[in-house]
């Protein structure tokens, strides 16, 4: 969180310093895949939403911070016959540098691309019955506290809205090195994702 912290600071001191800035909240929702290089288990995330704040320095040529609350649902099946339950909860971190095509008053257009760090602050890791017993199964400290990605996308601001579309691509692993689970096994996982969120400029 300490680098979280800064990291928000260096942001708003750059921005306060550039003078051409715009800020306002946003939602999202998020449709997500893993890319597994491993045998007999299988994943894929469920839908999921953010909830942040957007920052937008510069003006045909931008700067684009964003602090997001994200939710990740995962659902892994094992030896194809066994299902877990993953849902993370993560502080988000994109940034990104873009550039307007279109850059009228009132209508705007944008290409842009990026990275983003995801910082995970809750991890919720469903068990039940004789796996429960044993211990054989994807446990939280499986899952790594932070993974990044890079992103590319394109924005259409109309009047005081804005509405990005994203696509994530994973950088680092989503796990913790080689994970085995009942002979199953993953040697990495990366997450993919398309984003779609809606924003509001109050400045």
């Amino acid at each position: 969180m300490k680098k979280i912290t800064l990291l928000i600071a260096a942001v708003l001191t750059s921005a306060v310093m550039y003078g051409q800035f715009t800020i306002g909240p946003q939602i999202g929702y998020t449709a997500s895949s893993l890319t597994l290089n491993g045998n007999d288990i299988k994943a894929n995330l469920q839908s999921n939403f953010a909830l942040g704040v957007f920052m937008r320095i510069g003006n045909k040529v931008f700067l684009q911070p964003e602090v997001n609350y994200l939710t990740q649902g995962n659902v892994f099946t094992i030896n194809s016959a066994r299902q877990q339950t993953v849902n993370l909860k993560s502080i988000q971190v994109p940034l990104s540098l873009g550039f307007k095509l279109i850059n009228l008053k009132v209508v705007k257009l944008s290409i842009f691309g990026g990275a983003t760090a995801n910082f995970v602050v809750n991890k919720d890791v469903g068990v039940s019955g004789a796996a429960q017993a044993t211990g054989d199964y994807l446990k939280a400290d499986n899952f790594k506290n932070a993974n990044y990605q890079y992103q590319v996308g394109v924005g259409l601001d109309i009047a005081k809205f804005v509405s990005d579309v994203k696509y994530y691509g994973g950088i680092s692993d989503f796990t913790n090195g080689d994970v085995t689970v009942n002979n199953g096994s993953i040697s990495s996982a990366k997450p993919n994702a398309f984003m779609v969120t809606l924003g509001w400029k109050i400045l």
